[in-house]
Order: C-alpha cells, then sequence, then structure tokens
C-alpha cells in the first residue's frame, strides 16, 4: 500500500462503523495519524484498536457533531499528541424514515443538524488547526441523493435529502474561503452502498438488486472500500489541483 499520507494527521467524524471505520482504516494503512472520532466512543475505540493491530497510529475521541466544544476539544487533542492537522473527513451522518406526511420538528431537526450544519462547525474548527498545519485537504460525504431521490415506494426522506443537497454548495463555499489557507475542499457522493447506514440485508437482496440495478451501470452494490478509495485519492497531492468539486462513487448511477 502507498504511504501517500506519510507524515499527515487526519480527523475523521462517525468513523466508528461502515464507511468512516474503512476510510480511517484506508488512510490509517497509507501512513497517516488517526484522530478517530464518533458521537459513540467505543466504536471510535474499536476502530483504533483495528488501526493499531494492522500497524497504525490512531486515537479515539468522543464527538456530537452538533456541539461545537466536544469539536474544539478534539482537534486540540489531536495537536497536542502530533502536532497538528493535515486532513478532515466530515462523515458523521444519520437518517431517519420520515416523509412529509409524517415528519416532525425533531426528525428534521435532528437530520439537518448533524448532516449539514455539523460538517460546517467540524469544518470551521478543525481548519483553523489544518491552516496553521499549512494546509491540506478537506473532504465532505454527500450522496447521489444530494442529486436525485431514489425511493421504491413514492415516498422520501425530506430532511434527509436536503439536508445532503447543501453539502456540494456547503463544500464550494469552503473552497473558495479556504483556498487563501492552503485548503482543498472537495466532496464525495456515494451511490447504494452496503452498510447498516440503511439496512444492509435490504440494500444487497435480489429485491434491492432487482430496482438498483435498473440504474447502476456496474452491476453491484457499492462497498466501503470504494468510498474510502475516493475520499484518500482527493485528500492526496495526487488530487492537488482538484478543489471544490462533488465527486459521484456511485457504479454510474447518475448517468442515467
Amino acid at each position: 500500500m502507498s504511504l501517500r499520507h506519510d507524515g499527515r494527521v487526519a480527523f475523521i467524524t462517525g468513523g466508528g462503523s461502515g464507511i468512516g471505520r474503512e476510510t480511517a482504516l484506508r488512510l490509517a494503512s497509507e501512513g497517516a495519524k488517526m484522530l478517530v472520532t464518533d458521537v459513540n466512543l467505543d466504536a471510535a475505540a474499536e476502530t483504533v484498536t483495528l488501526i493499531e493491530a494492522a500497524g497504525g497510529i490512531a486515537l479515539a475521541a468522543q464527538v456530537d457533531v452538533r456541539n461545537i466544544g466536544q469539536i474544539a476539544a478534539a482537534g486540540q487533542q489531536a495537536v497536542d499528541a502530533w502536532g497538528g492537522i493535515h486532513l478532515l473527513i466530515n462523515n458523521a451522518g444519520v437518517v431517519t424514515t420520515h416523509s412529509t406526511e409524517t415528519m416532525t420538528e425533531e426528525a428534521w431537526d435532528f437530520v439537518t443538524d448533524i448532516n449539514l450544519k455539523g460538517q460546517f462547525f467540524v469544518a470551521q474548527q478543525v481548519s483553523k488547526h489544518i491552516a496553521a498545519s499549512g494546509g491540506g485537504a478537506i473532504v465532505n460525504l454527500a450522496t447521489v441523493e444530494a442529486f436525485v431521490i431514489v425511493t421504491s415506494t413514492g415516498e422520501a426522506q425530506p430532511h434527509y435529502n436536503a439536508s445532503k443537497g447543501g453539502v456540494p454548495t456547503l463544500t464550494k463555499a469552503l473552497a473558495v474561503e479556504l483556498s487563501s489557507k492552503n485548503i482543498r475542499v472537495n466532496a464525495v457522493a456515494p451511490g447504494p452502498i452496503a452498510t447498516n447506514f440503511f439496512d444492509y440485508d435490504g440494500v444487497t437482496s435480489p429485491e434491492a438488486m432487482e430496482f438498483l440495478g435498473q440504474r447502476l451501470l456496474v452491476k453491484r452494490v457499492g462497498e466501503p472500500a470504494d468510498i474510502a478509495s475516493a475520499v484518500s485519492w482527493l485528500l492526496s497531492d495526487e488530487a492537488s489541483w482538484i478543489d471544490g468539486i462533488t465527486l459521484p462513487v456511485d457504479g454510474g448511477w447518475l448517468t442515467r
């Protein structure tokens, strides 16, 4: 495995499972020291254990991305341990099964506060350390549902769609503002991925593939490693002239 992130420190949110865990493992295998944050500290610690078992270096921190104090404390933890931060992966996200008819104010605020407001305030706090370290890169996690609505029932999750729909524009705004600090900001928009974020068994079932296969050009459900690879590349010097984009990693979902 290439050590493309050797000597760098990375801060990841939602690193206790799924895409976040796989991305943390990938970056650590490529030389990055990982601050793995999650609202579930035990889950973050499990990811750290996996990284250390593979020979990597990592620390865990409990961070609710709605809590600016926790974000700031975690950033300082990384700086105290390793001298700075160079990379940020804004991965934490949630969804609830509420349609327009069943939506509550509590569900709307819960999802949008984590998926969109949380990404902004994590970027705000952590980018200070990235700038102080001489610059680096940020990747935000969007979704193909930032661009199209995916439903087999006719019902969507409007709060999820709206929150993720804001990520590409937030990414552009951050890219503009942070460019003067030598920080690139991009996003990745995953298609259907086999994790427990929605329903692992449901996404990977023959029935699901019959529905998904109508749009997928690559006839399989995505894996967390597919997203981790794209995130790692956008954070690396290989993507040093790419800024402000949202990269679909979706098996061709958005092509038709």
